[in-house]
């Protein structure tokens, strides 16, 4: 199986290639600034020069609140970038695998939501994906496949644990909100689930991809400071309404992940098993925090 990927500098883009390469898959990716998924006779020339059987389209823009103030942009890049790449693999005799949020939801249930669920995004950057993932269905429904995912962290990024646990590390009393409540995903796992459902002969639509189990940010935050060992941090649980952000989201957006495991025969780690994983077997508490830190006594 030959795979190129889209937004291969960020951190899911990465993950794929380094995951995708281990087991032998022959991948590549590009990324700006070479090119821009905006720019569809540039997108064209890279993905056929490319030859592959798939492309995983993981280039977004994911600023949540930078998205509000640049409606125009977000969608250039969200909906209309993806369908120049669903275009250009089809046009190549690719596959094409878009990678979408749990942000196309309102959070209005307290059960996980399934790919059948309606969506109802709440914000610009929730819109733009929901446009993007029905745009190339429509447009391609045979030869699309749509994975939904949420709260990514992993190896070499920048994301919540990382952030958490520096400002632990500086001595910071910390404030997170428990009010909304998600999966955590690490993007080795997610990497590990694409990959799996290219190779399974499902039949293109959407999948929900992501670890298993449920947490608010302050579960999240908390883990992280008891697998590294900072136990002293103070951390408060407060509302979403108390950091005042411009981007509306969904107070509950756990997925469901029958289908995909459905269709791959899978297993999934649950969010706290990844995270340990991660942070300790991954090397990711010396990827965060400066060697000199003591974590905990």
């Amino acid at each position: 199986m030959k795979v190129l990927v889209t937004g291969s500098r960020g951190q899911l883009g990465k993950a794929l290639l380094e995951e995708g390469a281990r087991k032998g898959v022959e991948i590549s990716g590009f990324d700006l600034p070479e090119v821009d998924i905006r720019d569809a006779s540039a997108v064209e020339e890279a993905v056929s020069s490319a030859g592959p059987d798939w492309v995983f389209h993981c280039a977004a823009r994911t600023d949540v609140d930078g998205c509000e103030k640049d409606p125009e942009r977000v969608f250039q890049v969200n909906r209309d970038g993806s369908l120049n790449v669903m275009r250009a693999a089809r046009r190549a005799g690719a596959r094409f695998l878009m990678v979408s949020t749990d942000f196309v939801f309102d959070g209005g249930k307290n059960s996980p939501y399934s790919e059948e669920d309606p969506i109802n995004p709440l914000c610009v950057y929730g819109r733009s994906k929901a446009e993007g993932e029905k745009a190339c269905l429509e447009a391609w429904p045979e030869g699309t496949w749509v994975a939904r995912t949420q709260w990514l962290y992993g190896p070499g990024g920048r994301h919540f644990p990382g952030a958490i646990l520096r400002k632990a590390s500086a001595g910071e009393d910390l404030r997170v909100v428990d009010d909304q409540v998600g999966c955590p995903t690490m993007t080795v796992d997610l990497a590990w689930m694409l990959l799996a459902l290219a190779t399974s002969g499902a039949p293109p639509g959407i999948y929900h991809a992501s670890n298993t189990g449920e947490a608010s940010w302050f579960d999240f935050a908390r883990a992280a400071l008891e697998i590294a060992g900072l136990f002293h941090t103070r951390i408060e649980p407060i509302p979403s309404s108390a950091l005042d952000l411009p981007a509306r989201r969904p107070a509950y957006s756990v997925l469901s992940k029958d289908k995909l495991l459905a269709a791959t025969g899978m297993e999934v780690r649950h969010w706290k098993k990844a995270l340990e994983d991660y942070l300790v077997r991954r090397g990711g508490l010396e990827e965060i925090l400066p060697p000199s830190k003591e974590r905990g006594k």
